[in-house]
């Protein structure tokens, strides 16, 4: 006689997983301002968020032309550092709830 496996479907409402998606929805986003120049925002995301240069060139022209860009999609602790760092350099940048 053939055994057939039936899968089960594991449902995403415990708490961790809710937790790890709102976590997942958070942003950090760059907005333009009329003080610093591109070299110097280009130097920061990839000395801060890791970008490598043509990311950080892609992301400066986004803010400068849209004025904002979404750099880093993460875990709060991480986004609030690099938030801290780039507040320390200047660079005007928040963390929201990702749409």
């Amino acid at each position: 006689m053939k055994q057939v496996m039936k899968s089960r479907k594991i449902k995403p409402d415990d708490d961790t997983s809710k937790k790890n998606q709102k976590d997942n929805n958070l942003v950090l986003i760059l907005h333009n301002d009329d003080i610093n120049s591109f070299d110097y925002v280009i130097q920061s995301l990839t000395d801060i968020c890791n970008h490598d240069y043509e990311q950080a060139v892609q992301c400066t022209l986004i803010t400068h032309y849209k004025g904002t860009c979404d750099i880093y999609r993460g875990e709060p602790k991480i986004l609030k550092r690099m938030q801290k760092e780039l507040c320390n350099k200047n660079l005007k940048v928040t963390i929201e709830t990702a749409l």
